[in-house]
């Protein structure tokens, strides 16, 4: 028997789930392109992505993934033998480390393992170390959505700027954006990257690439620049089609728009507050959980609060989500980077989702579940989690 029927629950890092009026918003027929609402919709979504991202800078449109991301920011910055430097905190600051070096770039990682967030004097020394400036570009994930760190792209900043560096100052935001605070500006920030569906709530499908006046003055001339990933016109467009290099990806338009609507109306603060209010409830209920289960990221401070990744004993975790599945309708977020997936090491790993459209109960829920695999599949565990986790809400309502 299975107690899994009902709608399920993706309680993954991403694709986040869909609310309710955004996929109403999506239910509709093809729209005209040429003229009309679509085209003031698309455009009046700038300003307020802006605004999400903390800055007054150029926005391209995407048709694309985080992965699609990676290569039209790198595109539009470097030339192929340039040196990029990558502050890598887990898998996807490889991932974009790898884009980089496929394209032709000098790639060198500074490697800050999968269990701390980037240490400033490092980055600092490394760039004090390349005198001539061979370094054009330096690449920082703000969540890596595997390790679940949240780096600090300030203090980032800060080095970049102690050691006098001209580099662009490149980040991932792909799983943060929406549901972390993020001051493009006023951290310095020349790229910033991010998605539709993560914090934005809104189908996969939809990418952003910001960058300021520097970036796009230092990458006029690079030699990886293509027609279809080129940033200015999409940036700069006078026809809808231009936004997206073609045919605009209409009806994720309009999710988009209510997405982002829904986010202004809550007001930034207060989905900035609930993002942590709800992790730190995760949080409360691991604390109380206690051994074997395991924080990878064990400083607070240091930690998303879109994403949580844990420990357990190998093949708990894998048995853990397999079970949650089957028996009550929820899918965790599998293992990334911690070995092979389906090896040993991976077993051992899973991640929780907790980003864009929550609440309490939902997480409540989640907690619940969890608890409740712990004890069908004897794994080790102090009871009290669910309390713990009411305990935290109910004095931060």
């Amino acid at each position: 028997m299975t107690l899994a029927n009902g709608r399920h629950y993706l309680a993954i890092p991403g694709p986040s789930v869909i609310p309710d009026p955004v996929l109403q918003a999506m239910h509709r027929p093809a729209p005209n392109i040429y003229t009309g609402e679509l085209v003031d919709l698309t455009r009046s979504l700038v300003p307020d992505l802006n605004k999400i991202a903390g800055t007054a800078h150029n926005m391209a449109f995407y048709i694309s993934n985080g992965h699609g991301l990676w290569e039209a920011s790198l595109t539009n910055m470097i030339s192929r033998g340039d040196k990029v430097l990558v502050c890598a905190t887990g898998n996807f600051g490889h991932g974009w480390a790898d884009v980089a070096a496929r394209l032709g770039a000098k790639v060198e990682v500074i490697e800050f393992g999968k269990q701390a967030p980037i240490d400033p004097a490092r980055l600092e020394a490394a760039l004090r170390a390349d005198t001539a400036h061979e370094i054009k570009a330096v690449l920082v994930t703000h969540v890596d959505t595997a390790t679940s760190v949240r780096n600090d792209i300030a203090l980032a900043r800060q080095a970049i700027d102690a050691a006098g560096h001209p580099a662009i100052y490149a980040v991932d935001a792909i799983a943060s954006l929406g549901c972390e605070r993020f001051e493009m500006d006023a951290w310095g920030v020349d790229v910033m990257i991010a998605a539709s569906q993560k914090g934005l709530m809104t189908p996969p499908g939809l990418g952003f690439v910001w960058f300021s006046d520097k970036a796009l003055e230092a990458g006029r001339n690079v030699d990886l620049r293509t027609p279809y990933w080129a940033w200015e016109t999409r940036a700069n467009p006078v026809h809808l089609y231009e936004y997206f290099d073609g045919t605009p990806p209409t009806h994720h338009l309009y999710g988009l728009r209510q997405a982002v609507d829904m986010i202004l109306e809550e007001g930034l603060d207060n989905v900035y507050a609930r993002h942590e209010i709800l992790a730190r409830a995760y949080w409360a209920a691991v604390d109380q959980w206690g051994a074997p289960l395991h924080f990878n990221i064990a400083d607070p401070a240091a930690r998303s609060h879109a994403v949580t990744t844990l420990g357990l004993a190998a093949p708990a975790a894998t048995q853990l989500r397999t079970w949650l599945t089957e028996h009550l309708g929820i899918t965790l977020g599998i293992s990334l980077g911690f070995g092979d997936i389906g090896s040993a090491e991976s077993d051992g790993y899973f991640r929780i989702g907790h980003m864009g459209h929550i609440n309490a109960h939902m997480v409540l829920g989640i907690i619940g579940a969890i608890e409740t695999a712990f004890v069908a599949l004897d794994i080790p565990h102090q009871s009290g989690g669910s309390v713990a986790a009411a305990k935290l809400l109910a004095s931060r309502v």
